[in-house]
């Protein structure tokens, strides 16, 4: 709406009001402001508010200009304050309910740009002062997201984790613009640790994106991830994401799980001192009841758990409850407690896919080990390599590789 221009003798009330005092215009405090509609130009496009300076004897005009403006602007953009004349001061872009945008001015002092975009379903109110002590405001309503996207942050937060922890996002819709979702993603870390993000397909079927070190963290490392996400949009299908999120996590003591298919052993090791090594069985090789080989990432340690082959695509072999379990694989391979098996242990691979123990070996790996250390599984009796989806299986491929699947080269 144009308010009605003032009268001559509101005029004079406002110029004499002072330095100090703000005048009333159609009902808003701020610097006796009256906005205007566009008429063309930079401004057509924007909101375009003008208010009486105060700083001088002479009243001066202050005029600006917001890309965006109405009910249902488009969300994802940046918020750009555009002064018509002299230099700008102080810009504030404050959200209901939120924090304030960030931006920075330009070399010539007339445009500002907030560092992040607008978000989706969020009230902005626009606040901008000049150096000559003029003011204007403006505000606008972006529209609401059709789709929201969620997403799924591995590690925990304040956990302290395994070396070969990666940190893991998979998200509840596809996500298409992988760049600009990259770039939300920032990750600090304590020792100035080189790592990479890199996109996968998670077992679930969803799209999922990692960040591993080159090499496997060392002990101590805190790490941090700052997902700047909201106003960020997913792509075609994907929706918008409304929120940000963060963790911040720690690397405990190093720790090296070793499982021998050939010699059927299990060794644990600790900063490389060998603190445990116990006959074991794995999985039955020469079909699809064999082990993987290569480097699993212990993901959790679920106790006692109930364990039917069926689950996993095997028939009818079992259906047990299983003590001291601890996740390898989405898959379902485990390595566990296994007194049924103990003819096997140290002498032959011949389980469901597992790595079985005794009851006090299992116990005593159980105890030891931390969610986020590796299992480097070598030898022969494997159906394949532990797929990068399937769990945490990044370690199994190159750093050259894996950095190629990093949207940002």
């Amino acid at each position: 709406m144009i308010p009605a221009p003032l009268t001559s003798a509101a005029r004079r009330t406002v110029r004499s009001a002072g330095p100090a005092r703000l005048a009333l215009i159609a009902g808003t405090a701020v610097l006796g402001i009256t906005l205007t509609a566009c008429s063309g130009g930079a401004a057509a496009s924007g909101h375009d508010s003008k208010a009486q300076g105060t700083g001088s004897s002479k009243a001066a005009e202050t005029r600006i200009s917001v890309n965006l403006h109405g009910t249902a602007a488009t969300a994802g953009r940046p918020v750009t304050v555009t002064l018509a004349a002299g230099r700008l001061r102080t810009v504030t872009v404050s959200a209901d309910g939120g924090d304030a945008l960030t931006g920075r001015l330009s070399p010539d002092g007339r445009t500002w740009t907030s560092d992040r975009p607008a978000a989706p379903g969020t009230t902005y109110r626009v606040q901008a002062k000049d150096t000559g002590g003029g003011g204007a405001t403006a505000g606008f309503t972006t529209a609401a997201a059709g789709t929201v996207n969620k997403l799924t942050l591995a590690p925990g937060k304040n956990t302290t984790v395994g070396i070969a922890q990666p940190l893991s996002i998979v998200f509840d819709h596809p996500v298409k613009n992988r760049a600009a979702v990259e770039k939300a993603l920032k990750v600090s870390t304590s020792n100035d640790t080189e790592g990479s993000w890199g996109w996968l397909v998670d077992y679930s079927g969803r799209d999922r994106v990692d960040w591993r070190p080159k090499e496997y963290w060392k002990s101590g490392t805190r790490i941090t991830l700052d997902a700047e996400l909201n106003g960020v949009d997913s792509g075609s299908s994907g929706g918008w994401f409304v929120r940000d999120y963060a963790t911040t996590f720690t690397v405990g003591s190093s720790q090296v799980v070793k499982v021998d298919l050939d010699h059927h052993r299990l060794a644990l090791k600790r900063d490389g001192r060998t603190v445990m090594d116990v006959p074991m069985s794995a999985g039955t090789p020469g079909g699809d009841r064999a082990s993987w080989r290569g480097t699993a990432v212990l993901m959790a340690k679920e106790g006692t758990i109930n364990m039917n082959s069926e689950t996993v695509g095997l028939g009818d072999a079992y259906d047990k409850m299983v003590d001291f379990s601890m996740r390898l694989t989405w898959s379902g391979m485990y390595a566990h407690a296994a007194p049924w098996n103990a003819a096997y242990f140290g002498v032959a691979n011949h389980s469901s896919g597992c790595v079985g123990m005794s009851d006090a070996d299992a116990a005593s790996l159980y105890r030891q080990a931390r969610v986020g250390d590796p299992f480097e599984i070598t030898g022969a009796d494997a159906k394949g390599t532990v797929a990068e989806g399937n769990g945490y299986g990044a370690w199994n491929v190159s750093w050259s590789d894996w950095r190629t699947r990093s949207a940002l080269g």
